[in-house]
């Protein structure tokens, strides 16, 4: 059997993204130096096996272009998640999320990382 395991971004500052992400509920699995020389670390969600691999190279000039790809994350109860979200200062888009959601529209917003990758949060 296959299985799919992890997914690499590089980001500019290790422990800046790490702290974003633990505030969306990821924790740190591992942190570890590959044999290349990067600066690692490994984050999952209670409950998943698909690890999101985070990787710093002091050597490599990060830029993100706009939309290049986004994660997903399913939550049960999106406008309380999102409520929390912007309590830690993370800011939700599209604007007006609030009153979409009461509207009876699919129920669906973004925020986006330090390095300008989108993150989309989905009710399940």
């Amino acid at each position: 059997m296959i299985k799919f395991l992890h997914t690499r971004i590089r980001v500019a500052d290790l422990d800046r993204t790490i702290d974003f992400y633990e505030k969306l509920g990821f924790t740190l699995a591992d942190r570890k130096d590959s044999p290349a020389g990067n600066k690692l670390a490994f984050l999952e969600l209670p409950g998943n096996s698909h690890f999101l691999e985070l990787c710093y190279s002091p050597d490599y000039e990060l830029n993100v272009p706009e939309d290049l790809m986004h994660t997903a994350v399913g939550v049960d109860d999106i406008v309380s998640y999102c409520g929390k979200l912007e309590a830690d200062g993370i800011e939700i888009w599209p604007g007006g999320w609030k009153e979409k959601f009461t509207s009876g529209e699919r129920k669906m917003a973004f925020v986006t990382d330090p390095d300008g990758y989108e993150v989309e949060i989905l009710e399940k």
